[in-house]
């Protein structure tokens, strides 16, 4: 069975590797039937011949579950896709902090949008006494 997996380069702690094309008898650095590109893992960087990769799937190899996921997050030229997670982790008296906080901005919130919808309401009830008190004046006044 022919696989599409990562063949190890690089010293000690610092792992490189190279997309290859293999059969699934050969040793992990064994002879390669074709390379495909290569990936660091510490820098992201990423080089993919992803057409080749493709053809290789299409003909029956099968790709390892790490050189699956670079062939999908792989952008046309054969660079990875990679975006940096942004989500920080924070302790659980933060995270209570953030949620007392955002209760407090909501409870903030609902009580201006109450007197808001009082306001018009206080605005319309002397606006009626006025229109009502006129033509008491007007009545008066002949």
């Amino acid at each position: 069975m022919v696989k599409i997996r990562l063949r190890r380069m690089g010293m000690k702690r610092t792992p490189h590797f190279r997309v290859v094309v293999i059969n699934s008898r050969e040793k992990r650095e064994g002879r390669p039937i074709e390379e495909l590109g290569y990936y660091n893992p510490k820098t992201k960087e990423m080089k993919l011949n992803k057409e080749s990769a493709l053809e290789w799937i299409k003909k029956g190899a099968q790709p390892s579950e790490t050189v699956q996921y670079l062939i999908n997050n792989c952008n046309e030229d054969g660079t990875l896709n990679y975006t940096k997670k942004s989500a920080e982790k924070i302790s659980k008296k933060a995270q209570a902090k953030l949620e007392a906080e955002k209760k407090a901005a909501e409870e903030a919130k609902a009580a201006e949008a109450a007197k808001v919808e009082e306001a018009p309401a206080a605005e319309e009830a002397p606006a009626e006494e006025a229109v009502a008190e006129a033509p008491a004046q007007e009545a008066a006044a002949e």
